[in-house]
């Protein structure tokens, strides 16, 4: 049976005050539960809810409305400092105990320190952010097909188990807007490189409009990661947006490289 429907969470750029649009709903996707973009002009980030719930994080996926400037602008943030990624489409992990000089290269940032913001950026590739209510750890993670071929989220998963303790039952996992299924032309070296690494082929189908190329369902790729690592299925949130396909998101297959990234954050009160 599909979980009933929640209200999304609509959050103004540069209030910080939530609203909740009634047209709102989650919708549901392999029966895991996801909220929809909105259109909504003004919108500047999205959060899951059951991410919101928890008293002490702060989470969003921003949309093209929302820039690294805005890390600074909502006042019930001040203090919290922004750990942003050169990303390098690799399996790379960073955890980290404070604030950065610089910026850190890999894909994928897990800290237990209150008041940092670990930021990932994308305009197709998937963010996932990842939640212990436990333990009192959060991740971000930058999953392009590279680094879902190399695993990452399983890898992440299972430094949060050596490093922090966590139990990846008790994990919550947030995955946002990122290209859809009908949308994610590969070619077939990548099929072949996910066929080697024992992905399962019924992620892939024959683009019928271009000979020898696929479609790659990577949202589903990276749910499945999740659930070898060991989180349940109901703990698998999906916010289910094309960013192909919504105007109000970034799309390097849409736009090209000049229209930038989308930032997707977690992070801890004091």
């Amino acid at each position: 049976m599909s979980p009933s429907p929640e209200k999304a969470i609509l959050v103004d750029l540069g209030w910080g005050d939530r609203k909740e649009p009634a047209d709102l709903t989650i919708t549901t996707t392999l029966g895991i539960t996801g909220t929809p973009m909105m259109e909504r002009t003004g919108s500047a980030y999205l959060t899951e809810p059951r991410l919101e719930r928890i008293p002490w994080l702060i989470h969003g996926f921003g949309t093209a409305a929302w820039t690294e400037a805005d890390f600074g602008r909502v006042r019930e943030w001040d203090g919290f400092r922004p750990v942003i990624l050169d990303q390098v489409h690799s399996d790379i992990i960073h955890c980290v105990a404070g604030p950065q000089n610089g910026r850190l290269e890999g894909d994928a940032l897990i800290t237990s320190v209150p008041k940092l913001f670990l930021v990932v950026k994308t305009a197709d590739c998937l963010p996932v952010l990842v939640a212990d209510e436990a333990r009192r750890v959060v991740a971000a993670v930058h999953c392009g097909w590279r680094g879902t071929w190399k695993r990452i989220l399983e890898q992440v998963v299972g430094e949060l188990r050596a490093r922090y303790g966590c139990d990846p039952a008790g994990l919550l996992a947030a995955l946002g807007p990122c290209i859809g299924p009908d949308c994610y032309e590969v070619g077939p070296e990548v099929r072949e490189r996910f066929e080697a690494a024992e992905f399962p082929d019924d992620l892939f189908r024959p683009n019928p409009a271009a000979a020898g190329k696929y479609f790659l369902d990577i949202r589903a790729a990276n749910t499945l990661g999740l659930r070898r690592a060991g989180l349940h299925p109901e703990n698998i949130l999906s916010l289910d947006a094309c960013t192909r396909c919504r105007p109000e998101l970034l799309s390097y297959r849409r736009d090209g490289t000049a229209e930038g990234r989308m930032y997707a954050f977690i992070g801890m009160k004091a």
